[in-house]
């Protein structure tokens, strides 16, 4: 991150045009590395350049940031500087998100001097505690489970979701601190999962195989981005959207291959696993896994403990508008409502909470993303050799990215948020 250039405190109104710079582009770092999309990204930064008194000109994209600046007060193109800065895709952490913003905001009240800002967003970075990780793992496995429950799958079916959940959340982390397996890592995730999956299948009972797989790879899905994506464009944030779009249908389509080629591999040496379709479960598993899905969530969103509760909320909230909506109306239309009411509960919690509505929004929607549905076209298309299956999972898809979208854009409409994140 960029260090502050002077070391004494500093209050806002005598603080050097450097310093102020130092402090916009750590800012832009922050909000972009704890996942903020362009459009908020680039509102929020000329929300705090205005108050800091700097003219300021963002480009957002997925993987870099590009950063004008210019004194109002000098002759134009007198004090004119560029930052190009090269990140990578951002990952969503709440909790640091809400540091982030709060500490902003102190700084432009005058709560704040410079340096202070400085240190307290330096001690974000503190590295993560083994305990943090290992919570993080289990989450893996607690929301493949709950997703298998919310689908009413039968007890082995769940219990192999949940193995191959944990065991993805432990090859992750692993994965995430070897660059050379980074690249690969969903295909080879996706894999270990469909193999499981196989073997199960072969030699103790029969699975919902493809539903136990696409539960398993339930987190590394990306529901979100295709959403972010598609929120991008709608925005006019076209180089921004575009970019994410094809990130998301890359991961995608390396799911999709790690998947095939384990099937493959289970045909070559002769395995034949039992399929079957069963959802036994009665009504009460639903909502033990809905619960079960809320609190997986709140930790893989790196939600602050006390943050816990409303996250939680937030999510099975939007689950289940999105499902009575669903039976009352049709399917698109208990989404859309979900998102629109999602949406404007966020920016309610921003606007008389002073928080970012992130907190409540991101939750709120991440139960209603396509992210299933897309792998699960994909892998239909590959298997049958039918374009008209992908064709119909392709529609699926969009209805349900317009749903999101449209009650994203609506719920925006319907309450305006005080600030951008």
């Amino acid at each position: 991150m960029t260090p502050l250039s002077a070391t004494p405190a500093i209050p806002l109104s005598n603080a050097s045009y450097p310093d102020r710079i130092a402090f916009m582009v750590e800012l832009a770092e922050r909000l972009h590395i704890y996942g903020t999309t362009a459009q908020r990204l680039e509102g929020a930064l000329l929300s705090v350049a205005e108050r800091l008194r700097l003219e300021c000109e963002p480009w957002v994209s997925p993987t870099a940031l590009i950063l004008s600046f210019s004194d109002p007060q000098r002759l134009a193109g007198a004090s004119d500087v560029t930052r190009v800065i090269r990140l990578p895709p951002g990952d969503t952490d709440l909790h640091r998100l809400a540091e982030t913003d709060r500490i902003a905001e102190a700084l432009i009240a005058g709560d704040m001097d410079l340096a202070a800002a400085f240190e307290a967003m330096n001690a974000l970075d503190h590295p993560s505690r083994w305990q943090d990780r290992t919570m993080e793992v289990f989450a893996f496995g607690l929301v493949a489970a709950a997703v298998g429950g919310l689908l009413r799958l039968p007890w082995l079916d769940i219990a192999v979701a949940g193995f191959n959940g944990v065991l993805i959340g432990l090859l992750a982390q692993l994965a995430a601190s070897r660059p050379r397996l980074r690249e690969a890592s969903d295909a080879l995730l996706a894999m270990v999962a469909t193999i499981i999956a196989v073997l199960v299948s072969s030699f103790i009972a029969p699975l919902n195989q493809n539903t136990v797989i696409i539960a398993s790879l339930i987190v590394l899905l990306p529901g979100l981005s295709l959403t972010n994506a598609m929120n991008e464009l709608t925005s006019q944030h076209l180089v921004s959207g575009t970019a994410r779009l094809a990130g998301a249908l890359t991961t995608v389509l390396k799911l999709a291959l790690g998947t095939v080629i384990a099937l493959y591999i289970a045909q070559m040496v002769g395995l034949e696993p039992a399929v079957r379709a069963w959802r036994p479960q009665p009504d009460w598993v639903e909502w033990v896994a809905l619960v079960a899905a809320s609190l997986a969530f709140a930790v893989l969103f790196r939600s602050r403990m006390r943050d816990y509760p409303l996250v939680m909320l937030a999510a099975a909230s939007g689950y289940l508008i999105s499902r009575f909506g669903g039976l009352a109306w049709g399917s698109p239309a208990g989404i859309f409502l979900a998102a629109l009411v999602m949406t404007a509960a966020g920016n309610a919690y921003a606007r008389w909470l002073h928080r970012p509505g992130a907190i409540v929004r991101v939750p709120g929607i991440i139960l209603l993303l396509p992210g299933s549905a897309s792998l699960r076209g994909l892998m239909d298309v590959i298997q049958q050799q039918d374009m008209g299956v992908g064709q119909q999972g392709l529609l699926t898809v969009m209805n349900i990215l317009l749903a999101v979208v449209a009650g994203l854009l609506f719920g925006n409409l319907l309450l305006p948020t005080r600030q951008n994140l």
